[in-house]
């Protein structure tokens, strides 16, 4: 059995998502005397840089979840000229291989392909591929990105839990991504099926897809199919998170080999190449990009 800190044992006994959606609804607040103090602040206590972003003051921001979900200058960011970028600005909390179809969630601590899915097939679809577990902290930019072009073929929201994601409650709750509400997007790309995992956390009021507005929350999993009419470009946002979570990146067998630099603890920017490659180029890139085939889709803006 895990040795659990106070701190984490205090979770359990949390009402979770009655605590997640009240913050919620003090995020969306718009009055400047409720708003203003707490982005000043959450700005101060974890240095966040609005140097970064088109609004540099935290009074320009409409409410928290307004400032939290901000976008960036385009030239904030490069793109990488490689087969495959990092989705969001965080840091690693694990990589590396999905030997028989498992995940490392801490040193000593690991969960499967099949439990953070929902969905036993995925584990042969997956297994001797790669996977990249990063952590959006509170301070980052909390917007994602598709790190290769790719179809959108269907997505699975799991109910869950909703623990905190740091590294200390990784390394004391065993299948924490498995336990924690989340939603799998499964897509088609040219090294061939890709994973991206959006797992909700502590405090998180919502999951938000440029294809499908606001995720629904459930009691039971439902799975919604595109079977790829919903196409994205490399560095095309995907969604975002309302307040911080974590992304799990799933690669097949065959893809390119994630960048040796990748360890526990690295941080990372979207847009930089999570492979090895010599002689990387970059350019610059918007951060909030139209899809026209989002918008062409005719999808409900919400579940």
């Amino acid at each position: 059995m895990l040795k659990k800190s106070f701190a984490t044992r205090l979770q359990y006994c949390l009402p979770q998502h009655w605590l997640s959606r009240a913050v919620g609804l003090l995020a969306q607040c718009q009055w400047a005397w409720i708003k203003n103090p707490f982005i000043r602040w959450f700005c101060k206590h974890y240095q966040v840089d609005l140097s970064e972003c088109p609004r540099q003051t935290y009074q320009a921001y409409h409410s928290f979840n307004d400032f939290f979900t901000r976008h960036l200058n385009p030239q904030a960011r490069s793109l990488a000229a490689a087969s495959l970028i990092c989705p969001v600005d965080g840091a690693v909390s694990e990589c590396g291989w999905l030997t028989q179809g498992k995940l490392l969630q801490a040193k000593g601590v690991d969960f499967t392909i099949a439990a953070l899915t929902g969905q036993a097939a995925l584990n042969n679809v997956f297994t001797d591929g790669q996977f990249a577990t990063l952590y959006l902290a509170p301070s980052n930019y909390h917007r994602v990105h598709m790190p290769l072009a790719g179809k959108l073929m269907w997505m699975t929201y799991i109910p869950g839990r909703l623990f905190s994601v740091n590294q200390r409650t990784a390394a004391e709750v065993p299948q924490l991504f498995c336990r924690n509400e989340r939603l799998y997007c499964h897509f088609e790309t040219a090294i061939g099926p890709v994973g991206i995992v959006m797992v909700g956390a502590m405090i998180v009021a919502s999951i938000v897809t440029t294809w499908a507005g606001h995720i629904k929350p459930s009691r039971t999993p439902y799975t919604r199919h595109y079977d790829g009419q919903i196409v994205y470009q490399q560095g095309d946002e995907l969604g975002w998170f309302e307040l911080g979570s974590t992304v799990i990146l799933l690669l097949p067998p065959g893809a390119p080999k994630l960048a040796a630099s990748l360890k526990s603890g690295e941080k990372v920017q979207w847009g930089q190449a999570l492979v090895h490659q010599e002689n990387v180029n970059t350019c610059p890139f918007s951060t909030n990009p139209q899809n026209p085939s989002a918008k062409a889709s005719g999808l409900s803006p919400a579940l």
